[in-house]
């Protein structure tokens, strides 16, 4: 990826997760994780998780929902030449690191018993 390509996507995701933090309700608390965006940066999907766990479905309802006023957000904020369309998806592999690291602490907790 280039520079550019990656500075367009830090950007993009700075400005959804203030737009959520903004816009969203506390339950649940939705954080943006990452985002992808395609080399001509008409698709970018933005991965999040929520607080508590398995309100991923409310998140994402909530946010294709508000996926016009987001691009409009990005729209003001920026001067892209392309807003892209963006897609939601729930980062798994964040979930997954979290339950791995919460084994992992209570492997280690065990030995020190």
């Amino acid at each position: 990826m280039s520079d550019r390509h990656i500075k367009v996507v830090l950007l993009i995701q700075e400005l959804a997760a203030k737009f959520i933090q903004h816009e969203a309700n506390t339950d649940p608390l939705i954080t943006v994780t990452s985002a992808n965006a395609s080399p001509d940066f008409k698709n970018v999907t933005i991965f999040i998780t929520t607080i508590p766990d398995g309100k991923e479905e409310d998140a994402l309802v909530f946010l294709k929902r508000s996926g016009k006023d987001m691009r409009g957000y990005i729209k003001e904020r920026t001067n892209l030449k392309v807003i892209p369309h963006i897609d939601f998806a729930v980062d798994y592999g964040e979930r997954h690191r979290q339950h791995i690291d919460t084994i992992v602490r209570d492997i280690e907790d065990e030995k020190l018993s």
